[in-house]
């Protein structure tokens, strides 16, 4: 293929690179400036925040935030349930989106459009409409405020997007493959595992990520369904926290940072292999 207007533009007008650099360094402070204002706002006291000093960096950096949030807030523990019901979350969801994705695309049976078509159903429904009769369910079942409690829920309203990336990535895969494994000897079950995947890594990537946005981030299922302290996920303990200090907000802030700079982080450095497994899945769907 020729060269791209892009490529002519560079190639022939230095003002114009000259142009789209500025443009883009400025949309990146654009960008940045909302976690360089947590940031700094963490480590403030209230009359730098409240007018003193709102924008510039803090006069005295007070780091005691943090210990107060990760002490008395209790955030320590907050961000131990977030993490442990998000991981477990994803992998149940991405472990069953998997097993029904290869069951509806690669195995013959009569059900299997049927199958995918109530699967998908699961996109129409909106969680605030679910809140009541999963909290009657978890109710009946005694499984309020325990871990189980969100980890079930999330799975179950991750599989639907999950098996529609998935499905995105599976039919790709020459079915060759199967029909030569079977020939090999090997089952349906070792076909999956051996065979479909290792080449749906993409797909892991991208239903990993989308349900580790899910998930971190949801309030309204840790609100509603569980009501002790201890199982608490950082959302909810970030509300609680900004109850329980009213006129000191750089515990707040800290709180803030701790919920949010895991998920910089984990962009930060598979950020990559986040964005090959998202061109992929759009090249495919």
């Amino acid at each position: 293929m020729g060269n791209t207007n892009s490529d002519i533009i560079k190639k022939t007008n230095p003002a114009a690179k000259v142009l789209m650099y500025i443009f883009l360094g400025i949309w990146a402070l654009i960008n940045l400036f909302p976690i360089y204002f947590m940031f700094t706002f963490s480590l403030k006291s209230n009359e730098e925040i409240f007018g003193a000093n709102i924008v510039g960096l803090p006069r005295e950096w007070l780091w005691t935030n943090y210990t107060r949030a990760l002490g008395t807030g209790n955030m320590l523990l907050y961000f131990f349930n977030s993490l442990l019901v998000t991981t477990l979350a994803i992998a149940i969801s991405l472990f069953a989106a998997m097993m029904a994705t290869y069951a509806i695309t690669r195995i013959s049976w009569k059900l299997n459009k049927l199958t995918n078509a109530f699967f998908m159903l699961g996109l129409t429904i909106p969680i605030q409409a679910s809140i009541v009769p999963v909290y009657v369910v978890l109710s009946k079942l005694h499984w309020l405020n325990k871990y189980s409690t969100l980890i079930v829920p999330y799975s179950a309203f991750a599989l639907s997007m999950s098996i529609l990336i998935c499905t995105g990535f599976m039919v790709e895969i020459p079915y060759a493959l199967d029909e030569a494994a079977r020939i090999d000897g090997c089952s349906l079950t070792g076909t999956f595992f051996r065979i479909i995947l290792p080449l749906m890594k993409p797909a892991v990537s991208t239903v990993g990520v989308y349900s580790y946005l899910q998930c971190w981030n949801e309030f309204m299922f840790a609100n509603v369904f569980i009501s002790d302290s201890q199982h608490r996920t950082l959302p909810v303990g970030i509300k609680a926290l900004s109850g329980a200090y009213t006129t000191d907000w750089g515990p707040i802030g800290a709180a803030l940072c701790i919920a949010t700079f895991p998920t910089l982080i984990f962009y930060l450095f598979l950020s990559g292999k986040i964005q090959e497994s998202f061109i992929a899945g759009a090249v495919k769907g």
